[in-house]
């Protein structure tokens, strides 16, 4: 089944030769960059476009179309190329549409050489760009990749290409759409597409391109010449298996041997940013590999049913010795390709473990587990984080390995700390009044990591507790001073708060949308703000019920994000008022709970919290030298 992307998301490719299609409605001119580890282009020979259609590994459309076939062959391309942009552009002249906002939201989908679509995205939300990137084939660590982009560019060509590194985007875009031009009026309606011709221009790969799969099978030839592999769940260029130069900061490997994964080792313009990727890449990897492994188990167990099946239908058999010797060579069978795929999950599972171990200790406070050393020598930052840790995630198959569930700062949406029954844990008696508390608290270490990762006066944290359940959870906070405000308590003051949280999001997003944000009232903060909800719906009459979803709504595009702890059956009596509400945030818990889903692998994973040890005493630390921080700044 072909996965369906959304903006940022990615998804593996399992073969080196593809065929990508798009359909815009609209003539629009086609072509793709080719891109080292940061996306730069290295000059004009990087650019395929109707002017120059093929590259080594490429071949694009030679003229404007509504329709137009891509070709792509991976293992063709030059080493240096680890980034495949497919772009866009609108042509120039008199007729036609003048933005992407006018026309049909553009459709490209990634498919085999058989036909089989493997990845499609629908480019929607554009207004007045000109030029867009649609997806990124990308390599990662010797695998490819493609990555849902949904780049435009309002002045056109010439942008996205000068964003490429290009010196004269200008003068490039220019001889693209001359070119572009040109090929339009003198080619034949009738001319078939790049991709669709019989004599390519893409050179098959050799035998040095083709990949082994789990049972070390080469892959087959398939279409014009180019070679399909199958899906390979190894981990390439953590061997020698691929042609692929290791990263400069990596120690040399034995021939043969596993190379030592090296922290920092993905692509990106920061350390942060290329650990944060690099964290995604094992959540990937691990998500492929177990997907293979349950995939084999499971045509294992099927083809046993089947051999059994066959053997109890023949009555010659079913009671003689040459049924017992049947069923055991059937059930000798299964349990030899299912220790075959076991082994190749656990060759996997090993090269992943190593990798987390080096990775771990280098990642940064944000995303750093609260008994890492970095806490015991932090101090306030300088800049904003890259990203946020919120917990763990983990398979059953490999319950010793923890990948870090790692979200981009700011919050594009809201939490949830579900403080009801989880089924996740062993003992499903939990008392709700415990499990509430250790929701507060699981708040709390969320609300104090933001503040200790972020400048001083950057971001504050505000509560709203109206019966005043969660004060024990919450005292570290009250404590230590570094709430913006008291917790709002009762109906009046909870109304308050959330009044005036409105008022701010309403003022700065008109204020952003008059292009006066320096016309802002004095009163109005424009730090980065986390209103901690606790005990919704309790307190709350339908007017604050709708603000705080209007909160949820729009916040989180103004520096207003909400942390709301609540258990989803207390509000029922709502009925779905609140659906859309509980939809818009993303679910944690503070016990382990097999709740996150994986619909592209069919995995449910365990979500485990990131908790402050139990009689440590790094909280209080950390929140102290947070109000010191704030003081000095004052």
């Amino acid at each position: 089944m072909a996965a369906e992307l959304v903006r940022g998301q990615n998804h593996p490719l399992s073969q080196v030769g593809l065929e990508i299609r798009i359909s815009a409605g609209v003539p629009v001119l086609a072509g793709a960059t080719l891109g080292d580890e940061h996306g730069a282009v290295q000059g004009p020979e990087g650019v395929a476009h109707p002017g120059a259609a093929a590259l080594p590994g490429v071949e694009v459309s030679g003229r404007p179309a509504a329709d137009h076939r891509l070709a792509v062959d991976l293992a063709a391309l030059p080493e240096s190329v680890h980034r495949v942009d497919v772009f866009l552009a609108l042509p120039t002249g008199a007729t036609g549409p003048l933005r992407f906002g006018a026309v049909p939201a553009p459709h490209t989908s990634v498919h085999s050489l058989d036909g089989t679509e493997l990845a499609s995205f629908t480019l929607t939300g554009l207004d007045a760009e000109t030029a867009v990137i649609t997806l990124e084939l990308y390599r990662r660590q010797g695998a490819w990749k493609v990555r849902a982009m949904g780049q435009g560019y309002a002045d056109g060509l010439p942008a996205l290409l000068a964003d490429r590194g290009l010196r004269d985007a200008d003068g490039l875009a220019t001889v693209i759409h001359q070119a572009a031009s040109a090929t339009g009026a003198a080619t034949h309606p009738g001319t078939p597409y790049a991709g669709q011709t019989a004599s390519r221009t893409i050179p098959a790969p050799g035998p040095a391109a083709r990949r082994s799969g789990p049972q070390g099978s080469e892959g087959g030839g398939a279409g014009s010449g180019l070679s399909v592999s199958p899906v390979d769940y190894t981990h390439p260029r953590r061997t020698h298996s691929i042609p692929s130069p290791p990263p400069p900061s990596a120690p040399p490997a034995a021939d043969g041997q596993p190379a030592r994964p090296v922290a920092g080792d993905a692509v990106g313009w920061s350390m942060e940013e290329r650990l944060y990727n690099q964290v995604w890449g094992m959540f990937e990897d691990l998500a492929r590999t177990t997907a293979a492994y349950r995939s084999a188990v499971e045509y294992a167990d099927s083809r046993l049913e089947k051999e059994l099946d066959q053997a109890l239908a023949d009555p010659r058999t079913r009671l003689a010795g040459a049924g017992d010797a049947a069923r055991e060579a059937a059930h000798a069978r299964r349990n030899r390709l299912a220790d075959q795929a076991r082994a190749v999950l656990d060759r996997d599972l090993a090269q992943l473990t190593v990798e987390a171990e080096v990775v771990e200790p280098a990642l940064p406070p944000a995303c750093a587990r609260w008994d890492s050393p970095v806490w015991h020598a932090h101090r306030a930052p300088a800049e904003d984080p890259f990203a946020l840790r919120l917990g763990d995630l983990h398979l059953p198959e490999s319950a010793p390995l923890r990948i870090p569930l790692l979200v981009r700062l700011p919050l594009e949406r809201g939490l949830w700390i579900d403080s009801g029954p989880t089924t996740g844990v062993d003992d499903l008696g939990q008392d709700p009044a415990e499990l509430r508390h250790l929701a507060v608290e699981a708040a709390v270490s969320l609300a104090a990591r933001l503040l200790a990762v972020h400048p001083p006066g950057a971001f504050s944290v505000h509560v709203i507790d109206p019966a005043g359940a969660g004060a024990r959870a919450l005292l570290p906070l009250a404590r230590a001073g570094v709430l913006a405000a008291p917790p709002a308590a009762g109906a009046a003051q909870v109304s308050q708060m959330l009044e005036r949280f409105t008022r701010r999001v309403d003022l700065v997003h008109m204020a952003l949308r008059g292009g006066a944000a320096e016309a802002l009232p004095a009163d109005v903060d424009t730090a980065q703000q986390l209103l901690v909800v606790n005990d919704f719906p309790h307190g709350f009459d339908e007017r604050s019920v709708t603000r705080l979803r209007y909160l949820a709504d729009e916040g989180p595009a103004v520096g207003v994000h909400l942390l709301i702890v609540a258990d989803r059956e207390d509000a029922a009596a709502y009925g779905p008022l609140l659906d859309p509400l509980w939809r818009s945030l993303l679910r944690l818990t503070p016990l382990p709970d097999d709740h996150v889903a994986d619909p592209w692998v069919g995995h449910a994973w365990t979500y485990e919290p990131s908790l402050v040890p139990v009689g440590g005493d790094i909280l209080q630390q950390v929140l102290a030298e947070v109000a010191e921080a704030r003081t000095k700044g004052r």
